[in-house]
């Protein structure tokens, strides 16, 4: 059976620590696997561009196209020198030259963890990553934002029925899957009335072809406010590009911080796992990384690639090793640094798979 090849770039910061014990994860996970899984790992961020003059390499994003799949570690992309000098954002460029559409973000309770959220919480967001406001890929040539005199700026939001019609299949296709099927569609059509107005007669028009899968349709504000007071209302959401940013990560911290948040960025061809969290430079090499969200996107590509009896071990182990603070790392209130916590995370993942 043909291997499926998976490129791994470890990003800035803790991004090594925390593919390295990602790997591990991957490696006691072999057993269970359908398909063999072959990895490659290459360098961007910091090392690439003192290395190569660039954060994201030719050759690398080449190598991406080339792929199967990416586990992407995270970046400290703010902190790079202009893109005239090599400063590259590696996960926006991956996004948009890999066709990753759709940035789906599930943000659930565990057992036993402390959260914020006073009620059950099992959702999904599911954003539009190519439009919205976000300046570096809503234009085909040039910025999406710019100041013609000084002490003014302005800034474009492109939305196309095109865009939106396929991450609205994406939303309702996966709650077609699960136990509420429900879509939430989450706007400011009260304001921006041309532009998401067509996202929810494009959002409403794919809805007609699901008759049984619940649809409903929130403001923004408003659904910041229900997710904070009863985020179990929510199963499925689909939304633009910032929009989606910004809910998504409230809703983790909701669900107990972005070290427990999985992401998949998904297109028509290629699908890369990110940690859902920034790159830590400030306890890079200390050994207190908490591995937990590149783990979980590894688990979300793997169930991607069909392998769902490793996916769902993946789930199960977390879940016993975040039910008590023994188990858990120092960030999460534990004992345990990176290579302590993998260890006993590994230990479980084995237990019935050799």
């Amino acid at each position: 059976m043909t291997a499926l090849n998976l490129l791994c770039l470890d990003g800035d910061g803790i991004g090594p620590e925390i593919m390295a014990a990602t790997l591990e994860v991957l490696d006691a996970l072999r057993p269970l696997l359908t398909r063999p899984i072959k990895t490659e790992t290459r360098e961007i961020g910091f090392a690439a561009l003192h290395r190569h003059g660039s954060t994201l390499p030719d050759d690398v994003l080449q190598a991406a196209k080339d792929a199967d799949g990416v586990i992407l570690g995270p970046v400290s992309h703010n902190e790079y020198p202009p893109r005239s000098k090599g400063g590259i954002n590696p996960s926006g460029v991956l996004r948009k030259e890999l066709d990753l559409y759709a940035n789906i973000r599930p943000a659930r309770l565990w057992p036993g963890m402390p959260a914020p959220a006073q009620t059950a919480m099992d959702l999904i967001v599911v954003r539009e990553n190519h439009e919205g406001f976000y300046a570096d890929r809503n234009m085909h040539l040039g910025p999406g934002e710019f100041m013609p005199v000084p002490g003014v700026a302005l800034a474009f939001r492109r939305i196309t029925a095109e865009a939106t019609r396929r991450i609205a299949l994406k939303a309702f296709e996966l709650a077609d899957a699960r136990r509420a099927k429900k879509v939430t569609a989450i706007h400011k059509a009260n304001v921006m009335r041309v532009s998401d107005g067509l996202f929810l007669d494009t959002v409403r028009e794919v809805a007609a072809g699901f008759p049984d899968v619940g649809y409903e349709e929130i403001l923004v504000d408003a659904a910041a406010a229900h997710l904070v007071r009863n985020p179990a209302r929510f199963d499925v959401i689909v939304t633009s590009n910032m929009f989606g940013d910004i809910l998504s990560d409230l809703a983790s911290e909701l669900a107990g911080g972005l070290g427990l948040a999985g992401s998949l960025n998904a297109g028509p061809i290629h699908v890369a796992a990110q940690a859902q969290h920034g790159s830590a430079p400030d306890i890079a090499g200390t050994d207190s990384a908490n591995p937990v969200s590149l783990i979980l996107s590894l688990g979300m590509l793997l169930s991607h690639f069909g392998h769902i009896a490793a996916a769902d071990k993946i789930l199960s182990a977390l879940a016993f090793c975040l039910s008590s603070p023994e188990t858990r790392t120092r960030d999460l209130g534990g004992t345990l640094g990176t290579r302590a916590f993998t260890q006993t995370l590994v230990t479980q993942l084995t237990k019935d798979t050799q």
